[in-house]
C-alpha cells in the first residue's frame, strides 16, 4: 500500500540529474523530424504556456486505481518541474478507469483548451478518448501497451511485447542463437503475444522456427509438454521464448520443460516478460541462465529515488510513463514551432530521453524504447547487454 501526496512536487537534492534528462530529452528531440502521416495537431503558441491534460484512472472507490492515478499524476508533476524554459499548464482529469468517463473527460479538456493528451491508461479508453478528440486534431499519448489502441491519433507510451521481443531475439541472433521456439499460452495475452514475436521475428535477424500453446491450466501444460518437445527438436531450435509470467504458467513451466529434454544445457531460456517481478521469481531454478528483458536498472533507480525522496514512498510500476509523456512534450514544446504537437513531431526518429531510457513513438501508434537483456544467475540479475542511450546505437 502506498500513501502518495498530492500537489506540487518537493524537489529533492537529485533534481540536477533530472533537468539533464530533460535537457537531454530536448536534445534529442532536436535532432530529426519526418514529415508523415497523423494528426497536424492543434496550432499551439510555445512563448505562453500550453494546456497538456492527463487523463488518469482516480476518482472512483477502488483503492489500487487511485494509488495508480495519483503516482502517475505525481511523476508528471516531477516532469513538469524539470523542463526549465518551458510552461506547461497541466490539467487533471479522473476517468475512473471508464471508457465512457474517459471519452467525456477528453472532450472537457479540449474545451478547455488541451493542446494534447497524456493518458489515459486502459486500452479501451485510450481508443474511445482517441475517437473523441480525433476531429479537434488533439493527439494522445496513451500509458496503455495494447496495440489494439494504437494507430490514428493515439500513440501508446507502455512497454510492448513487440519491443521486447525485437530486442530479445535481436540479441539471441548475434549470439548465434537466432532459431527461436515460441511457447505460448490459449488466452488473448498468449495471441497478443504471438502476433508481437512474430512481427519482432521480421525486424530482428531470427528465425521463428516453430510455435506451441498450451490450454491455460497447469494440467494443459502438463498435457502439452509432449509436443512441444517434439517440436522443439524437430525445428532445430536454439532458443525457447516463453510468454507466461510468475502469475501464470511460467513457475511449471520452469520446472517441467528440463524433465521433457528440454535441459537448459540444449536450449537458450528466455521470457517475455520481466522475471524480476516479483523479485521472489528469480528463485525459480529452472529459470536460471535465462534471458529477459528489462529498462535500463541505473536510469530505474535513478527515478525511484527521485520520487521516493518527493512523496516518501516508492512509485506504481507504472509512473515512469506519467514522467515521459510530460517529458516528450515538454522537448516539443521547448523546441519551438506552432506544430510542436503534430503527429510528425511526436514520431521523430531521435525519439526522447526518459527517465528509464530512450524511447520513440512510431507512426503506427506502436513505440520502441532502449532495454537492456538480464540474465537470471544464483537468484539475481547480470546485464549480459546494456540498454543503449539513443536510437543510433546498438540494440534496436
Amino acid at each position: 500500500m502506498w500513501n502518495l501526496k498530492s500537489g506540487k512536487s518537493v524537489v529533492s537534492g537529485q533534481r540536477r540529474g533530472f533537468l539533464a534528462a530533460a535537457a537531454a530529452a530536448f536534445l534529442l528531440a532536436a535532432c530529426d523530424m519526418p514529415m508523415g502521416p497523423g494528426a497536424a495537431g492543434p496550432s499551439v503558441d510555445t512563448r505562453r504556456p500550453v494546456t497538456v491534460a492527463l487523463l488518469v484512472p482516480g476518482g472512483t472507490n477502488d483503492q489500487g486505481r487511485q494509488v495508480l492515478a495519483q503516482s502517475l499524476e505525481n511523476a508528471a508533476r516531477l516532469a513538469v518541474a524539470d523542463l526549465q524554459g518551458v510552461q506547461i499548464d497541466l490539467r487533471v482529469y479522473q476517468t475512473g478507469g471508464n471508457s465512457q468517463r474517459a471519452a467525456q473527460m477528453a472532450a472537457q479538456a479540449v474545451n478547455d483548451g488541451a493542446g494534447i493528451i497524456v493518458g489515459p491508461l486502459f486500452a479501451d479508453s485510450a481508443t474511445a478518448v482517441g475517437r473523441t478528440v480525433a476531429g479537434s486534431g488533439v493527439n494522445v499519448l496513451s500509458f496503455s501497451n495494447n496495440p489494439s489502441a494504437a494507430g490514428g491519433n493515439v500513440f501508446l507510451l507502455g512497454p510492448t511485447f513487440e519491443n521486447t521481443a525485437t530486442r530479445l531475439m535481436s540479441y539471441a541472433a548475434s549470439q548465434g542463437k537466432g532459431r527461436v521456439m515460441l511457447i505460448s499460452e490459449q488466452n488473448q495475452s498468449g495471441q497478443v503475444a504471438e502476433a508481437a514475436v512474430r512481427a519482432a521475428a521480421a525486424r530482428s535477424g531470427a528465425s521463428l522456427v516453430a510455435t506451441q500453446s498450451y490450454a491455460f491450466s497447469q494440467q494443459g501444460v502438463v498435457d502439452a509438454l509432449p509436443r512441444i518437445s517434439a517440436a522443439a527438436r524437430s525445428s532445430g531450435a536454439q532458443t525457447v521464448l516463453m510468454t507466461a509470467g510468475s502469475e501464470g504458467a511460467l513457475p511449471i513451466l520452469a520446472e517441467l520443460l528440463p524433465q521433457n529434454g528440454l535441459s537448459r544445457q540444449q536450449f537458450q531460456y528466455m521470457g517475455l516478460t520481466r522475471w524480476d517481478i516479483p523479485a521472489a521469481t528469480l528463485q525459480l531454478r529452472g529459470i536460471d541462465g535465462g534471458w529477459f528483458a528489462m529498462p535500463d536498472p541505473a536510469l530505474t533507480s535513478q527515478f525511484e529515488a527521485r520520487y521516493a525522496a518527493a512523496y516518501g514512498d516508492a512509485p506504481h510500476p507504472v509512473a515512469n510513463l506519467g514522467y515521459d509523456g510530460i517529458a516528450a512534450v515538454g522537448a516539443l514544446l521547448r523546441q519551438g514551432g506552432a506544430d510542436a504537437l503534430s503527429a510528425a513531431r511526436l514520431t521523430q526518429g531521435q525519439g526522447f530521453a526518459g527517465v528509464s531510457g530512450v524511447f520513440r513513438l512510431r507512426r503506427d501508434g506502436m513505440n520502441e524504447r532502449g532495454l537492456a537483456v538480464a540474465e537470471v544467475r544464483d537468484g539475481s540479475t547480470v546485464i549480459i547487454s546494456p540498454a543503449p542511450r539513443s536510437f543510433t546505437g546498438g540494440g534496436f
